[in-house]
């Protein structure tokens, strides 16, 4: 595929090097493997960024059949999960905070009914 100019819903690299070990169920250059792992990645975050349909993503992304499907696997696998999982220690000791939560707040909140709806 020849090179597509980017968005500003694309990986940079840094973010590439820390997300790609979470998203490389195959090798990078396996056979099955029609399209670069970066580009179906970027065009997923496309989609969740912009909000537009599947089959309204620029044409210089792979197909959204391929894009879809691979995204489908990662969530199936637990990928994202795994990764903000991860994620979260670095960025609570970085705020000078405890590595892990110690605490929870639970909010549960009650609205007063109307005569109508019988309170």
């Amino acid at each position: 595929m020849e090179t597509r100019k980017s968005y500003p819903s694309d990986v940079t690299d840094d973010e590439w090097s820390f997300v790609a070990p979470y998203l490389t169920l195959l090798r990078e250059d396996a056979d099955q493997r029609d399209y670069a792992l970066r580009d179906v990645f970027d065009a997923l975050r496309w989609v969740v960024k912009t909000g537009a349909q599947w089959r309204y993503r620029p044409h210089d992304f792979p197909p959204w059949p391929a894009v879809y499907q691979q995204g489908r696997r990662w969530l199936a696998h637990g990928c994202f999960e795994a990764l903000a999982g991860d994620r979260r220690e670095p960025l609570r000791v970085a705020a000078g905070r405890n590595p892990c939560p110690s605490a929870v707040i639970l909010d549960g909140r009650t609205l007063q009914s109307t005569p109508e709806s019988g309170g």
